[in-house]
């Protein structure tokens, strides 16, 4: 089956033994591709709308996998079903990601690996995740239509970071291929910016993003 490169990029990523929720599943082609591609025995794919759902069932029906999907409404965890083991968050902001983990805490016990792939917070989304009790354990970038997007794999397991490996990306940082490059002297264009941007009297941000700017200056140059 034809699935985008950041829903294929994630969904091989899911271990092949997991049971997976896939939150704000929207037309639930990841879950699809799971099950048809990599050889899931069953995925719950779950939204907070009825009329993303309604075209998820007909995909479903459509590659004949309603015995491996389960279709949820349900806002966030409130979809989450005893077993399930790895969730898939993607296209959504990172501070909504962090207040749909916030509001149902009580799951995560059970959930041993997260693949989240927010279109921006990236950093707050990595914060959250480590308060939570996990460790980054794999990073990928995917690039679609001109824009670049991270991919996280956590998994279960406290680790502490140092802010700079935090920043740059335990994982990512040890990559030096073409697009983590690009990704980087992005990211130092924004950290520009923004210190152009901000007012005297905000110091301490200054202090931080001038810091920011040298650790990417290091990196791509090195």
């Amino acid at each position: 089956m034809k699935i985008n490169t950041r829903l294929k990029t994630i969904g091989d990523l899911v271990p092949l033994s997991s049971y997976p929720l896939d939150i704000g599943c929207d037309h639930a082609l990841l879950s699809i591709y799971l099950v048809k591609e990599k050889g899931l025995s069953k995925t719950v794919a779950s939204d907070n709308k009825s009329g993303p759902l309604k075209k998820a069932r007909e995909n479903v029906n459509f590659y004949k996998v309603s015995d491996k999907v389960e279709l949820i409404e349900a806002e966030g965890l409130d979809s989450y079903k005893e077993g399930i083991d790895t969730i898939t968050i993607s296209g959504m902001g990172g501070l909504n990601i962090n207040k749909i983990l916030d509001d149902n805490k009580r799951y995560l016990k059970n959930i041993t690996t997260l693949i989240l792939s927010p279109n921006n917070y990236s950093d707050a989304v990595k914060r959250k995740l480590l308060k939570l009790g996990y460790h980054i354990d794999n990073e990928v970038l995917v690039k679609e239509k001109n824009i670049i997007y991270q991919i996280f794999v956590f998994k279960r397991g406290r680790k502490y970071y140092s802010y700079k490996k935090l920043f740059l990306g335990p994982v990512l940082s040890k990559k030096k291929d073409t697009l983590t490059i690009e990704y980087y002297k992005n990211l130092l264009e924004n950290k520009k910016a923004l210190l152009k941007a901000l007012p005297k009297s905000f110091r301490n941000k200054i202090k931080v993003t001038k810091k920011e700017i040298k650790y990417l200056e290091d990196i791509i140059n090195n």
